[in-house]
């Protein structure tokens, strides 16, 4: 598709090259001033946006240039006020299986992949919750998982994992993971190490403030897309309007299924296969979706 930078796009040639120079020195001095061209990049694109149902889109933007790099971003808008008693995690204690299957198997429409687990042994190494019946409990707990997805027929919310005593709450179903990102509105501060800091493939899972869910992943490992740190995919999502927000298991395993609209169903490009295409998907532990 093809895109055209925003607000040059009725210049001519001459014309385009004088503010291109100058944007770039201010890109170069001033960080604040990237930052704002980033989010106006983001708020103002004109994403390719598709229908999956009364209240479920699935947008898709290639980017050339954001955070200074390519970016390739797909997800997923989920109206929770229609879809609420529709939301549910699928998990198997030790089966690892890929993001699709477990989507299709459980008819899924659309899905993404959950928490973190276990590659040799399968099962997540975080809690998690299926219809009231523990999947895994927790191998051994991280600073990284401090977040938590509580999910009833009443209501999705991402909490705090210190605010809530998950394990023993009466939401039926319960996913551990994180980093939180955000929090009422309200960017979470992030420490400082190589998984936060480093540009990788991402997943991520947020509610707005108008009670839409968002699944997201952002593409990564590859020339046409470079990946995100997590200051920047917190950022993206608050450019997006969320609310509250954790970050799920990524790398390779980051994956967006969407019923139907490719030949596996995925959307996004698994970084597994080392390919920029549809079939490099990672078994994983779990997954979010939306039944149909």
């Amino acid at each position: 598709m093809e895109e055209k930078s925003a607000g040059f796009a009725n210049f001519g040639p001459m014309k385009k090259t004088i503010p291109a120079v100058f944007i770039s020195i201010l890109w170069l001095i001033h960080p604040a001033f990237a930052q704002s061209l980033d989010s106006i990049a983001v708020v103002t694109k004109n994403w390719k946006t598709t229908s999956i149902g009364k209240g479920i889109v699935w947008k898709h933007g290639h980017f050339e240039q954001l955070f200074g790099s390519h970016q390739d971003i797909n997800l997923v808008e989920i109206d929770l006020k229609k879809y609420r008693k529709k939301i549910r995690i699928a998990a198997d204690s030790v089966r690892l299986d890929s993001a699709s299957q477990m989507a299709t198997a459980h008819g899924a429409v659309v899905a993404i992949n959950g928490g973190f687990f276990d590659m040799k042994n399968g099962g997540s190494v975080d809690f998690v919750k299926v219809d009231h019946q523990v999947i895994n409990r927790t191998k051994k707990p991280t600073d990284r998982a401090d977040a938590v997805l509580l999910i009833s027929g009443k209501k999705t919310e991402i909490r705090s994992a210190a605010s809530v005593d998950y394990e023993r709450n009466k939401v039926p179903n319960v996913l551990l993971s994180g980093p939180l990102l955000m929090q009422n509105g309200y960017a979470v501060a992030l420490a400082a190490n190589p998984f936060n800091d480093n540009r990788h493939p991402r997943s991520a899972v947020a509610v707005t403030a108008d009670r839409k869910l968002i699944f997201m992943v952002v593409d990564g490992r590859n020339k046409h897309a470079a990946g995100m740190n997590l200051t920047e995919l917190t950022k993206l999502l608050d450019w997006l309007g969320a609310d509250d927000a954790m970050n799920l298991d990524g790398g390779g395993s980051s994956t967006l299924f969407v019923k139907g609209a490719t030949e596996t169903g995925v959307v996004n490009h698994p970084s597994d296969n080392k390919q920029f295409d549809h079939f490099g998907q990672r078994p994983v532990a779990s997954i979010i979706y939306v039944a149909d």
